[in-house]
């Protein structure tokens, strides 16, 4: 059984994410702890799997307390100290419905996932009737509103009550859970906020409940016609941020990333700062972490908690981790945050006087991502043989393969390869100031790769 991928468990409400399945999780989620917090979103399915999984925890012998609908990051901060459950299916489609699963702050990592799947799998009985937990309401979403703008003026060093006066932001919350932070958490630090699709639905009418620059024209638009210093947008549970500069453009997520890694390496007084990151993401990072005194190091894609208790087991000293758009600020807590992540990035922006001298320090490449037909059964070989071959293609290249075969180059280029994990593909993603050739090098490379071993 696989019910988990790199976000929890997602699916389809009359497929996968049923309310037997949620029972059954609740019930085995259960047996790893006496409290939990349990959350949802908006959308439509939610009541029903959130009862059932109160009910599962419940009969499993934990008390819980129902948190009801907040931001994932509103979840997560309410289970320190415990455990937490949210119900969210994030950036998916209306239809679909997810479940997280969270200790102390942090989602499960990929043992207690199994734990979970295996006792799903097995079947877990209930608690003797005498033992069944019971459960409560619990409010958390303005203690969570006021920790993020408390954190946000000591991130940035202003101790001033309303730091960010004077800075126009338009917030695009999607319909989704932003809605219920986002622009309480800017206001209150003393932005002009002007929202779009700021009601909850979980039909999400106004835009699809990813933020892309697709999905996103109605913000670019209205950033564009209007006097804002930055636009930001959310998915539907707020864990994840898109910025738009004072023209309406969405700003890459490796510069934001880049801007908000240089200033944690720069600021937060550590011997040995590190940032933690995926493969796919910018050499522009490490450039910047590096000028600022630190380091860089990559964990998988969904895997950013591993990472972080990785390079802490090591003796490192975790400043910032992220993956495009996902933003961990570990000095606040040890889940993903998009509200916090608009928090500081106003901030940011308020004390340099716009995005424009934050981003100037970034090097900027053009980037592509492309992708290579290739049968699923056929790609461990397909990758073994290219870890074997792009050193050899690329013999300037420093080259890394531990999680897919990453080439960087002496002048900040670099190129990933790695298979899909959802899709018959191999991903091939590369930046460089000549990115149609270097693409072009490593796909004719690839392809080879596939034609050899199919």
């Amino acid at each position: 059984m696989s019910l988990f991928g790199t976000a929890g468990i997602r699916g389809d409400v009359t497929e996968k994410v049923t309310p037997e399945l949620a029972l059954s999780v609740g019930r085995a989620a259960g047996r790893d702890g006496d409290e939990f917090v349990v959350g949802r979103d908006g959308r439509e399915t939610g009541p029903a799997l959130a009862a059932a999984v109160e009910a599962g925890l419940e009969s499993a012998g934990a008390d819980v307390r129902r948190v009801g609908v907040l931001p994932t990051p509103a979840l997560a901060y309410a289970s320190q100290g415990r455990r937490g459950v949210m119900l969210t299916a994030s950036h998916n489609p209306p239809h679909d419905n997810g479940i997280k699963l969270f200790a102390d702050g942090v989602e499960y990592d990929r043992d207690a996932e199994e734990a979970i799947e295996d006792r799903v799998e097995r079947g877990t009985a209930p608690a003797d009737w005498d033992e069944w937990g019971d459960g409560e309401d619990l409010a958390v979403l303005a203690d969570y509103r006021e920790a993020v703008a408390d954190y946000a003026r000591e991130a940035v060093g202003r101790d001033e009550e309303r730091p960010l006066d004077g800075l126009r932001i338009a917030v695009d919350c999607g319909n989704g859970m932003g809605a219920l932070a986002t622009p309480h958490v800017l206001r209150t630090l003393g932005a002009d906020v002007v929202t779009l699709n700021a009601n909850v639905d979980g039909h999400f009418p106004g835009r699809p409940s990813k933020p892309t620059p697709e999905t996103l024209g109605d913000l670019q638009r209205f950033v564009e016609d209007g006097e804002f210093a930055l636009g930001i947008a959310h998915d539907g549970d707020a864990d994840r941020i898109v910025v738009l500069d004072a023209d309406g453009e969405v700003v890459h997520e490796d510069t934001i990333l880049a801007i908000l890694a240089e200033h944690y390496t720069r600021e937060l007084d550590r011997a040995d700062p590190v940032v933690v990151t995926t493969p796919n993401a910018s050499a522009r990072i490490d450039e910047r972490v590096r000028e600022a005194g630190g380091r860089v190091e990559r964990v998988h894609l969904g895997a950013l908690h591993e990472g972080i208790a990785r390079v802490r087991d090591e003796g490192g000293d975790v400043v910032f981790a992220a993956e495009p758009w996902k933003h961990i600020h570990t000095a606040f807590g040890g889940w993903i945050d998009g509200v916090t992540s608009a928090a500081v990035v106003a901030g940011l922006v308020a004390d340099a006087g716009g995005l424009g001298p934050l981003r100037e320090p970034v090097t900027e490449r053009p980037y592509r991502k492309v992708s290579v037909d290739c049968p699923d059964e056929a790609k461990d070989d397909v990758m073994a043989v290219l870890r074997e071959q792009i050193p050899g293609t690329f013999p300037e290249a420093t080259v890394e393969t531990e999680y897919g075969v990453r080439a960087e180059f002496p002048d900040g280029s670099w190129t990933l390869v790695r298979p899909s994990g959802t899709e018959p593909y191999v991903r091939v993603y590369a930046e460089s100031e000549t990115v149609d050739e270097l693409v072009d090098a490593v796909v004719e490379v690839v392809e080879r790769a596939v034609e050899a071993e199919t």
